[in-house]
């Protein structure tokens, strides 16, 4: 899970136990949907519209490894809950400048194959407007419009995928198959090994940690760089001339 606090991302580890019954008293009315730069695979979405139906809203950026591990379960229910009165909608609040790019978030849209609607808050209007913190988020909104729970991380599977159940179920929805979804992803969807651990790499030298090429990480010019005789765990090196920016 990704923080923002002060503008500096931070990466934080959650490590809980799920509770046994999700909370999920009234936490206020769902904040309008307005300001995006570009919505994906939907016209323009807002709250009003959305009124009866249940609304799954996340919050992602698509170089947050933390992120892409959680999609193939949004994209799961997704699927699975439509006709029963499911939306599930990305809004993608980037964390870098690069991601700000909507050519980019589009290009990811397609690599990645999420055909829920997408929000492009290259702005942070919504973000803001939801006075989120974190990469990924969920907020689940009811059919009336009211924030009934939110979760901040990956994990938890199993007790968000009953709260949207327990929603749907609220607003009349018959026949739902309350099975929990069984998610089977590789590459970096794949769930996080509970054997190895690893941090999050930054390439661009504001920062970059754990450089182990021989040479120092130049700032903003081309540079000549060696691989080290043996990389370190967790490490990384560059081989040739690159020019390191602030971001990659």
């Amino acid at each position: 899970m990704k923080h923002l606090a002060f503008g500096v991302s931070a990466t934080a580890l959650m490590i809980g136990v799920a509770a046994i019954a999700a909370d999920t008293r009234d936490e206020g009315r769902m904040p309008d949907l307005g300001g995006a730069a570009a919505w994906l695979n939907t016209r323009a979405l807002h709250s009003k519209s959305l009124h009866g139906r249940v609304v799954l809203v996340n919050f992602w950026t698509y170089s947050c490894i933390n992120s892409l591990r959680e999609l193939p379960y949004l994209k799961a229910w997704a699927a699975k809950y439509r006709d029963a009165g499911l939306v599930v909608i990305g809004v993608h609040s980037p964390e870098f400048g690069f991601e700000k790019d909507a050519a980019n978030v589009r290009n990811a849209v397609e690599d990645l194959r999420i055909a829920f609607p997408v929000a492009i808050d290259s702005d942070h209007f919504i973000w803001s407007a939801f006075r989120n913190a974190y990469w990924p988020a969920n907020y689940f909104v009811d059919a009336k419009g009211r924030v009934r729970y939110h979760h901040f991380g990956e994990g938890d599977y199993a007790q968000s995928e009953r709260v949207i159940q327990s929603l749907l179920k609220e607003n009349r929805a018959s026949g739902l198959d309350e099975t929990l979804v069984r998610i089977n992803a590789d590459g970096p969807e794949a769930p996080p090994s509970q054997d190895v651990r690893s941090p999050e790499t930054y390439t661009g030298y504001e920062h970059a940690q754990r450089f182990a090429s021989t040479e120092q990480l130049a700032h903003d010019f081309r540079r000549s760089y060696k691989l080290p005789l043996e990389l370190p765990p967790n490490a990384w090196a560059l081989s040739g001339t690159w020019n390191a920016g602030l971001e990659l």
